[in-house]
């Protein structure tokens, strides 16, 4: 059973990452010209908007390890130049995850540097760093993941945006194939006891977990769990 504190900081920094990043995606469509996700009211940060049925319960099916919202609709016809407003609009999803993973960070530097983790920190000042913490690591699994370039993942569209012309047949394949090949490796790493994505994702995160916080990412984990 899952811990009861571990989903009171997980659930809502979740919330508002995966918010935060589609909201990212709309505000960027309407940017630069497409205002489909802002007239369908997607162009906010209440959660509300973008949560999916499904996506929701395989969260809660998965024990919190895999989920999605609402994808954010775009109408590349509205973009002045369609490759580059595809590019552009699908990078800002993984972009503001890394920008929160990035002022988590920064935030921790500074909790750091007065003491938390040290273990004369305690009750909410803990806490606080607890989802501090959450959500740099978080935020730059989201981020990483979301690069990912399969079908619906952004990084399939961000791949799109910028491989010439000759390749587009060949990714309007992948786009029909590619949301079952991401789920059978999802499927695997279930059966597997072992995350494929998580091979490939892990050491990104580790790494930008260093560069932001300025701590490896067991020792963060560990101080959290302290």
């Amino acid at each position: 059973m899952t811990d009861p504190t571990f989903l009171i900081i997980f659930l809502p920094v979740l919330l508002f990452s995966l918010t935060f990043h589609e909201a990212a995606h709309a505000w960027m469509a309407a940017r630069l010209g497409d205002p489909t996700a802002r007239l369908l009211g997607r162009l906010t940060l209440n959660p509300l908007p973008h949560l999916d049925i499904w996506g929701t319960l395989m969260l809660v099916l998965s024990g919190f390890r895999f989920g999605w919202a609402k994808p954010v609709p775009v109408d590349v016809r509205r973009f002045d130049n369609p490759k580059q407003g595809m590019f552009l609009t699908a990078s800002a999803g993984p972009a503001s995850n890394l920008l929160l993973g990035f002022v988590c960070g920064l935030v921790m530097r500074v909790m750091i540097a007065n003491g938390w983790g040290s273990g004369a920190s305690a009750g909410l000042y803990h806490a606080f760093g607890q989802i501090v913490g959450m959500g740099l690591i978080m935020n730059l699994s989201l981020a990483f993941f979301n690069l990912i370039p399969l079908p619906p993942l952004d990084g399939s569209k961000i791949l799109y945006g910028l491989a010439p012309a000759e390749w587009e047949s060949g990714l309007w394949q992948l786009e029909r194939v590619g949301p079952m090949v991401l789920m059978l490796i999802i499927f695997v790493g279930f059966v597997a006891g072992f995350s494929p994505i998580w091979m490939v994702v892990g050491p990104l995160v580790s790494l930008a977990a260093r560069m932001f916080s300025g701590l490896p990412l067991g020792v963060l984990y560990g101080m959290m769990q302290a």
